[in-house]
């Protein structure tokens, strides 16, 4: 499975990006799909999943009630809506692809893509 993430920028404290993550070479509805970021000088850390159909999420604290995560299952894409952006929400953005499953454990996903770069400005 290959995993191409697009939709980062620079934008200002306030502000509101959509990333998305296209997916080829697999069968898109068997994975739970996810997006993962990473600071300079952090590990990476989870930031939401959604499962096969797209019928339940799961959130980090951080982003919980400014990031949505949802799934187009008929473009193969999953997309990560970020809302009220912060300085501190400043990192590599990451999708990543987990066969039947999802999980905040950045240990048990299969399939990653090469990541979206978001600068938020204070």
């Amino acid at each position: 499975v290959q995993l191409q993430a697009s939709g980062g920028g620079l934008v200002q404290a306030g502000d509101s990006l959509r990333l998305s993550c296209t997916a080829s070479g697999g069968t898109f509805s068997s994975y739970g799909m996810g997006w993962f970021r990473q600071a300079p000088g952090k590990e990476r850390e989870f930031v939401a999943a959604i499962n096969r159909s797209g019928g339940s999420a799961i959130y980090a604290d951080s982003p919980k009630g400014r990031f949505t995560i949802s799934r187009d299952n008929a473009k193969n894409t999953v997309y990560l809506q970020m809302n009220r952006l912060k300085p501190e929400d400043t990192a590599v953005y990451y999708c990543a692809a987990q066969l039947w499953g999802v999980d905040a454990d950045t240990r048990r996903w299969d399939y990653w893509g090469q990541g979206t770069q978001v600068t938020v400005s204070s």
